[in-house]
């Protein structure tokens, strides 16, 4: 078994942890000129991988496991197309948004994915976007689902073919909880391509796949 390949990057943090422990995200940050988002990655990797310690309101230690570890560029590379799931879809046309809030708890879901009648993708919908639209309405049968959603082409999306780790770094850089797993089609209209919805990658798929691939200590 390898040890861990470490960026250069999680190398600096580890030294730093060393150092200053008990340490917060913000003072790593801090000491290498960068925001705690764009840090999050790296020490999600490193807390996962026993090599450092997060304690809450505390900060972070350095726990010496730094050896043995399985070597993570397998899980790096998985493709998205390995761990994505199948996506809740509704049809624009056909939906209100009581029908939405129905199918988003019966399914037990946080988004649902809007497609045209020709099966385009044509937004997503969250909990926190029906809650918006559902105060100080009272006609919500109907409203239409269009309403709240957030329309293509301001949705975030990723390729079945990219890696997980592009996908994760998608989910962090921009604050979202899902992203739509898409596939180009051309529309018979001549307006050039569309998204076909083949699955979605969310942060339970992410996690899930960290726990899969067992890192043996």
């Amino acid at each position: 078994m390898r040890k861990i390949n470490l960026s250069e990057r999680q190398k600096k943090i580890i030294e730093i942890v060393k150092d200053n422990s008990p340490i917060s995200s913000k003072e790593i940050a801090k000491q290498l000129d960068l925001t705690r988002g764009a840090l999050r990655s790296d020490l999600s990797v490193l807390t996962m991988s026993n090599i450092l310690e997060a304690k809450p309101k505390v900060g972070y230690f350095y726990s010496g496991s730094e050896v043995n570890l399985k070597d993570l560029d397998d899980l790096y590379n998985k493709k998205v197309n390995e761990i994505k799931s199948v996506p809740n879809i509704i049809k624009e046309e056909e939906s209100s948004i009581y029908d939405a809030v129905i199918t988003l708890f019966l399914e037990n879901v946080d988004s649902l994915f809007v497609v045209d009648n020709n099966e385009f993708l044509s937004g997503v919908v969250s909990r926190k976007d029906l809650l918006k639209i559902t105060i100080g309405e009272t006609d919500l049968e109907n409203l239409p689902v269009s309403m709240a959603m957030t329309r293509i082409p301001h949705l975030v999306t990723i390729k079945e073919d990219s890696t997980i780790f592009e996908a994760a770094k998608k989910l962090v850089d921009y604050e979202i909880d899902v992203l739509p797993v898409v596939e180009e089609a051309e529309d018979d209209s001549g307006r050039g391509s569309k998204f076909k919805i083949i699955g979605k990658i969310n942060k339970t798929n992410i996690t899930r796949a960290f726990v899969d691939f067992k890192l043996d200590i």
